[in-house]
């Protein structure tokens, strides 16, 4: 497993947006806007159950996450690694991305019965531009 560099981590930390890509089942990718986090281990995004995502995250755990910095668009890192998914304190999480993203402190789109699912993706290869050495 690759570590970001405590500078790339701050990207992960903005309320950047970011892309995260999955595998459809005919092999071509499937791109998402999302709200990123990081946990020092894992580049996090949030997602629910009956979306694109966790289904084809299922299928073919390879995901990746790429952040660029706004004001800079040649400032950005892109992670990619196998996915884990959990549904333990996804609707915590969702909430603390709302506040990170929209200043609120509940997720103001969330669909009666909506089951939120966290997804980890542990960076094996990191990839970036912007920084001293890379």
């Amino acid at each position: 497993m690759s570590k970001l560099s405590e500078d790339q981590a701050k990207l992960f930390e903005e309320p950047y947006f970011a892309v995260a890509a999955t595998i459809r089942e005919d092999g071509s990718p499937q791109q998402t806007v999302v709200w990123v986090d990081y946990d020092l281990e894992s580049v996090v995004f949030n997602t629910a159950e009956g979306r694109a995502k966790p289904r084809y995250i299922r299928q073919n755990p390879v995901v990746g996450v790429h952040v660029m910095d706004p004001a800079d668009p040649f400032k950005w890192v892109s992670v990619s690694g196998p996915a884990e998914m959990t549904t333990e304190g996804a609707d915590e999480h969702i909430d603390k991305m709302a506040k990170k993203y929209m200043g609120v402190d509940s997720y103001p789109y969330r669909a009666e019965g909506e089951e939120r699912v966290i997804v980890r993706v542990r960076p094996e290869r990191i990839a970036s531009s912007g920084f001293d050495g890379g």
